[in-house]
This record gives C-alpha cells, structure tokens and sequence, in this order.
C-alpha cells in the first residue's frame, strides 16, 4: 500500500473514531470539496477555550493540514493568521512538542486538539513563537491576559 493510502486509511478510522465520541464543544471534520467530496488530508476543527481560564467562551477555529506522509509525521496545525498566543507563529502554525520533536505516530487527532486547548491557557515561553506576545506575558502579565480575553470575544460563534 502505498504511503498515501496509509495517511487516508488512518485519517478515515481517525474520522470514524471522532464522529463515535469526542469531547464537548470541539469539532475536527474533513474539509469537503465544491464537488461535495471529502479531503481527508485537511481538517477544519474547533477548539473551546477551557471554562474557568481567559480563554473561555471562545471558540478557536484550527486547520489541521495532513501530509501523505502521516502517521508518520504530525499534521500541520494552524490558527488564523495573527492569532495571539506565546506559542503560535504570525502565520497561525501551532508551536507543541507533540507536533515537533515529541511526535509519536500513536498520537491521536483528539490528543493533539486536547494537547492545544490546553496549550493555549499554558503557554510555554521557553519555546515563544510570537516576540511580540511573549513580551506582554513574560512583563505585563495583566495586558497579556486582557488581549486574551478580547481575542476570546471575537471567536464566541463558529
């Protein structure tokens, strides 16, 4: 079978998986073509921010991006461009152990969408991605914490 064909089979099993049990408010489905086909290789998914931190109420579109190369190698995860997090690059790329050098090919769509709704109340500023975010965290914790909560108020529907 070639590679290809591994990375669809695995992301249709993934799809079954999802579609059977996945945790509250999230979603993780295939992005469906203008013909009406499904391409298994990107993902539109919606990440809730977690009740009790400033990240609630939001609700956090991620494109997962698929190379035929998976499970060998993680999806691309990216928010929208500019989204303001220590740990997400200008153009929205998701910056976590568990889509880098952490990667096992067990790791499941579900654990790496859990892995980043908990990234984004626990960044981790040894491995800032955005300058410009981690300065406001690491010496103005509060304005940090304001900005995240504005950018909440802007993804409250999906």
């Amino acid at each position: 079978m070639a590679s290809g064909g591994i990375a669809r089979g695995r992301l249709a099993e993934e799809r079954k998986s999802w579609r059977k049990s996945h945790p509250h408010g999230f979603v993780a489905k295939p992005r469906t073509l203008p013909d009406g086909s499904v391409n298994l290789m990107v993902w539109n998914c919606i990440i809730p921010g977690k009740e009790g931190t400033d990240w609630e109420g939001g609700y956090f579109p991620l494109t997962l991006h698929f190379s035929e190369d998976y499970p060998s190698s993680p999806p691309i995860c990216k928010f929208p461009a500019g989204f303001f997090h220590v740990n997400v690059y200008d153009n929205g790329e998701v910056c976590l152990s568990i889509l880098g050098d952490a990667w096992k090919p067990s790791i499941t769509v579900r654990q790496i969408l859990i892995g980043i709704q908990d990234l984004l109340d626990n960044p981790n500023p040894a491995s800032a991605a955005q300058h410009f975010c981690y300065q406001f965290f690491a010496k103005n914790l509060p304005e940090y914490k304001y900005r995240v909560r504005q950018q909440a108020k802007r993804y409250l529907h999906f």
